[in-house]
C-alpha cells in the first residue's frame, strides 16, 4: 500500500491550486479585522456587520454556484474560473478601500467568489473518482486546504511583523487567486459529462429538497458543523478565561498541536474509514467529538490539567476533524444524481454557512451568561442525538439499497 493514494493527476493538481489558494485566505484570515479597527478606524460593530454580508453573500454564491457546476452552458470549470476572477476583484477592493462602504463591497464579494468556488470544486473531486477512492481524494482536498491556511496564517504573521504591512496582505491574496485561475485555466478541462441534461436551470433544487435521505444528512452534517464552528470560536475564549491557560500566545501554542495532527491524520484516517459505511464512519467522529467537550469540561474543573488536556481533547478534536470533512462530502455524492452533483454538494457546503451562523453566537451567549461550563456538557448530549440521526440516516440508505 502506498503512502499516497493513486488519483488523476488533475487531482493533485486542483489539491495544489487550493494550497495556495487556502495560503492567501490565510493570509488576511485573522489580520483583516485587526487591519479595519485599529489603522482603518472601522468600529467592531462596522467589521461585524461588513464580515456579516460577507456570509450573506456566501449563501447566494452557494446556491447559484451549485446550479451553474451542474449547468452544461457553464460548467464546473467555468464556474471556478469565475470564483477566482471575483475573489481577486474583492482583494483588489480591500487594498483600495479606506471605509465602511468599501469594506463591505470587498466583503461581499469575497463571499459571492467563495460561494461559487466550493459546489464547484468538490464537483470536479467527485468527477474525477469512483466509490473507491473518493474518500482519499476527498481527504487530499482537505489537506491541501489546511496545509495552505496554516502556512498563510504563519507567513501572514511574519510580513506583518517584519513590514506591518496589511493592504500587502491582501495584494498577496489577491496573487493567489489570479494563480488559481491559471491553474485551472490551463491544467483543469471541464468534468461535467456531456450528457447532463440542460433542462430549467434552477431544477435541481426542487429534486434535492425533496429528497428525504439529504434531509435527515442534512440535520447532521448541520451538527458537524456547529461543533467545528466552536472549536474555533468558543473553545479558544473558554481555555483562555476559565483554564491556567490565561495567554493568547498559551493558547495558540496548544491548538497548533490540532493543526499538525489535523494534517498528519488526513490521509491515514479516511483510508482506514473507508471499511465503515459512511454513516458509522461519522459515528465514529461523534465519539471523539464527544471526548473534545467531555476532557473540555473537565479542564474547566480543574479535574485535569492543560498539559493532559492537550494530548486528550486535542488530539481528540482533530481526530474527529478529520473523520467528518472528506466522510461527509463522499456521502452527498454517494446520494447524488450524477448531473445534480453540483447542487447536492451546495447544500452541503450551505450546511457550514449554517452551522457559522448559530455556532459562535450560541457559544459567545453561554460564555457570557453563566453558562460556560454546563455548555460542553449539552454539547455531549447532542453528540447523543447525531448518533441517533445518523443511525436513522444508515436504516434509509439501507432501504434504499438493500
Amino acid at each position: 500500500m502506498t503512502i499516497f493514494p493513486q488519483l488523476d493527476i488533475r487531482l493533485w493538481i486542483l489539491a495544489a491550486g487550493r494550497l495556495l489558494s487556502h495560503l492567501g485566505i490565510g493570509f488576511t484570515l485573522f489580520y483583516a479585522p485587526l487591519f479595519f479597527a485599529d489603522d482603518v478606524g472601522l468600529s467592531a460593530t462596522a467589521i461585524g456587520l461588513g464580515l456579516g454580508s460577507q456570509s450573506l453573500s456566501g449563501m447566494v454564491g452557494r446556491f447559484a454556484g451549485g446550479s451553474m457546476a451542474d449547468s452544461p452552458r457553464w460548467g464546473r470549470r467555468r464556474t471556478l474560473l469565475i470564483s477566482a476572477a471575483i475573489s481577486a476583484v474583492a482583494d483588489g477592493c480591500f487594498v483600495l478601500t479606506h471605509g465602511f462602504g468599501g469594506f463591505v463591497l470587498a466583503n461581499l464579494l469575497m463571499g459571492l467568489g467563495v460561494g461559487l468556488y466550493w459546489p464547484a470544486s468538490e464537483a470536479v473531486v467527485a468527477d474525477l473518482t469512483t466509490e473507491h477512492n473518493r474518500n482519499e481524494a476527498f481527504a487530499l482536498a482537505r489537506l491541501a486546504d489546511n496545509l495552505g491556511l496554516s502556512l498563510g496564517v504563519v507567513l501572514g504573521g511574519a510580513v506583518i511583523a517584519m513590514f506591518h504591512a496589511y493592504r500587502l496582505l491582501f495584494a498577496l491574496d489577491g496573487l493567489t487567486f489570479v494563480v488559481f485561475y491559471a491553474i485551472v485555466a490551463v491544467a483543469i478541462g471541464e468534468t461535467l459529462g456531456k450528457t447532463n441534461p440542460s433542462g430549467s436551470f434552477w431544477q435541481g433544487w426542487g429534486r434535492a429538497m425533496c429528497d428525504r435521505t439529504l434531509q435527515i444528512y442534512v440535520v447532521v452534517n448541520c451538527l458537524f458543523t456547529l461543533f467545528i464552528s466552536q472549536s474555533q470560536s468558543t473553545l479558544p475564549l473558554y481555555l483562555n478565561r476559565f483554564t491556567t491557560l490565561d495567554s493568547h500566545a498559551a493558547v495558540g501554542g496548544i491548538f497548533t498541536w490540532a493543526i499538525v495532527l489535523t494534517a498528519l491524520c488526513q490521509l491515514p484516517m479516511a483510508r482506514w474509514l473507508s471499511r465503515f459505511a459512511q454513516p458509522h464512519a461519522l459515528m465514529i467522529s461523534l465519539i471523539f467529538w464527544a471526548i473534545t467537550f467531555f476532557s473540555t469540561w473537565l479542564v474547566g474543573q480543574q479535574l485535569i490539567g492543560p498539559i493532559p488536556y492537550v494530548f486528550i481533547g486535542l488530539t481528540a478534536m482533530a481526530l474527529g476533524t478529520v473523520s467528518y470533512t472528506p466522510i461527509a462530502s463522499s456521502l452527498v455524492v454517494g446520494l447524488a444524481p450524477v448531473h445534480l452533483r453540483g447542487v447536492y454538494l451546495s447544500i452541503n457546503s450551505m450546511c457550514w454557512a449554517v452551522g457559522y451562523l448559530i455556532g459562535p453566537p450560541l457559544g459567545g451567549w453561554a460564555l457570557d451568561n453563566n453558562m460556560s461550563h454546563p455548555f460542553w456538557l449539552w454539547l455531549i448530549v447532542s453528540t447523543v442525538a447525531g448518533g441517533l440521526i445518523l443511525w436513522t440516516l444508515q436504516r434509509q440508505l439501507l432501504t434504499q439499497h438493500p
